[in-house]
């Protein structure tokens, strides 16, 4: 069966730990597969196009001539060149430095950003790919780390999956929001919270690889009916919950019925 090449490298550099310096490219781990919905003019349906203008000239400038600049607080422009960029006096722009080990428990979920594949540069450096690898997945750590990509210096997270390393860019400590009080302070029964614990214990387990995103359909729906003058009936809105332990607890039979009829595989 043919297999896709790998995606173009979006970082080239060095993983330095101790003294164990292990040359490495970084490659995109995700792709989205969303549907694109177009900007249109209400009026006619129109596409909507944006268009490169700049503001001295008033010029339209194609792709290829757009650049990138540091504002000055006077609001005068220095530009900036990629060649500029790859020369920053930064040693994270081509080293992914490692400041410790840490359980991989220790990292709050909320702080993960942007999975990238690590593969090794060149023969050398896979015997300490394979020494570093293993010796995260013997230890259960995971490698806290700093690396520049692009145009952003960030924490990240290097952890073992399957064989291959990962890189999980981090998002910095004042880049997460506190929620303020978002979350009700209702207090509940020792029915209700056995109840919902029980609950729990029935609908353990998610084979996530078995789901998909059912939003592609939905809207293919939504044309078809669109196009053809068919009917298109919305799923229905749903309601709060008032009785709140009767619902638990027919939650809890139909949870049972379901795992006795379907058990695990």
């Amino acid at each position: 069966m043919a297999t896709s090449s790998p995606p173009r490298a979006v970082w080239t550099g060095a993983i330095t730990f101790g003294l164990v310096v292990l040359p490495c490219r970084l490659y995109p781990a995700t792709e989205e597969h969303a549907v694109r919905l177009r900007e249109i003019h209400k009026a006619d349906a129109g596409r909507i196009r944006h268009r490169r203008v700049c503001e001295i000239d008033g010029q339209e400038v194609p792709y290829e001539d757009v650049g990138r600049g540091y504002e000055l607080a006077d609001a005068g422009m220095v530009p900036l060149t990629d060649r500029d960029l790859e020369r920053l006096p930064l040693p994270t722009c081509h080293q992914v430095d490692v400041l410790g080990f840490v359980p991989a428990n220790d990292i709050n979920p909320i702080r993960f950003a942007k999975p990238y594949f690590v593969a090794p540069d060149g023969d050398a450096a896979q015997h300490a790919y394979t020494l570093l690898t293993a010796a995260l997945v013997h230890a259960g750590a995971v490698a806290v780390c700093k690396v520049a990509i692009r145009t952003r210096e960030r924490l990240a997270a290097l952890r073992p999956r399957h064989g291959t390393l990962v890189l999980h860019t981090l998002l910095w400590p004042d880049e997460i929001r506190e929620p303020h009080g978002i979350g009700p302070a209702t207090p509940v029964t020792e029915q209700e919270l056995k109840l919902a614990v029980h609950l729990i214990g029935e609908l353990a387990g998610v084979d996530t690889d078995e789901l998909h995103d059912e939003y592609r359909e939905a809207i293919e729906q939504l044309v078809d009916a669109k196009t053809t003058g068919g009917q298109f009936e919305p799923p229905p809105t749903p309601q709060a919950t008032e009785d709140l332990l009767a619902v638990l607890e027919e939650s809890v039979r139909a949870a049972h019925h379901i795992q006795r009829d379907n058990p695990p595989r």
